[in-house]
This record gives structure tokens, C-alpha cells and sequence, in this order.
């Protein structure tokens, strides 16, 4: 059985989140979403935890981190191509997210980001198959 990542990450509005992810291409594991959370799937391996604030402190004895004005994480996604990345990145801030930087390209790879509705920053990158070395 491969390892599975679950990025649990604190959100405001659950439903608006939902909203915005939605309309990045994601979608909701039903079986893990109630009023306090869901399970957004990226791929089969990967999900993110998107948990109401109240339900986030449940798992921690810290302070939340307000992502709008300090990073807590920074969370990198690749994608089969540049013209995802850009699409990507153009559905997040259609959907009220927002940029902070200029996209990047270092000839083998390409990246860009957003933040969303908290203030996450989310990293979508391509890198050329043919610059990852292999053992």
C-alpha cells in the first residue's frame, strides 16, 4: 500500500473554500466532509484536510497561524505542463485568490503560486521529465 499525505489545513469559511477549490478542478472525498470538514482530493496518494478553525485547535495545543500574515507552510504541487500551471494559478485568482510573485522559469522548470481565500500559499510548478535525475 502506498503512503497517502493528508495536509490538514485551517480555513474560516468552509463552504466558501470549498467554493474556490472547486473551481481549481478539485474535488471532495464525500465520506470525509461534514459541517466542520472536508477532504479535498489531489491525487490518489494526496488529499488536503480543509478544517474549520474550531476543528483544527482540536488537534493542536498552538495558535493557529494567520496565513494571511505569517507562512506556516508552504505547500508545492506539480502539474504535467506549463500551461497547467498558468491555468491554475488564473482559476485561483478568478475564484478571489491572489499572487504574490511573478511567475518563474528556469528553463527546465517552470512555476508559479497563489494564496487562497486563508492566505496559504499553494506553489504549482512543471519541471522537464528529462532534468530529474534518475538512480
Amino acid at each position: 500500500m502506498a503512503t497517502k499525505i493528508f495536509l490538514n489545513l485551517p480555513v474560516k469559511d468552509l463552504k466558501k473554500s470549498i467554493d474556490f477549490f472547486a473551481k481549481l478542478g478539485f474535488t471532495f472525498n464525500p465520506q470525509f466532509t461534514d459541517e466542520t470538514a472536508t477532504c479535498m482530493v489531489v491525487s490518489p496518494e494526496n488529499y488536503v484536510m480543509l478544517l474549520t478553525e474550531p476543528k483544527f485547535k482540536s488537534f493542536t495545543p498552538k495558535p493557529i497561524c494567520d496565513a494571511t500574515k505569517s507562512t506556516e507552510v508552504l505547500i508545492a504541487l506539480s502539474l504535467e505542463n506549463r500551461q497547467q500551471v498558468d491555468d491554475m494559478v488564473r482559476k485561483a485568482v478568478t475564484a478571489g485568490g491572489t499572487t504574490y510573485s511573478d511567475p518563474q522559469d528556469h528553463g527546465f522548470m517552470y512555476a508559479h503560486g497563489f494564496q487562497d481565500l486563508d492566505g496559504h500559499i499553494w506553489e504549482v510548478f512543471f519541471m522537464e521529465p528529462s532534468a530529474i535525475k534518475q538512480d
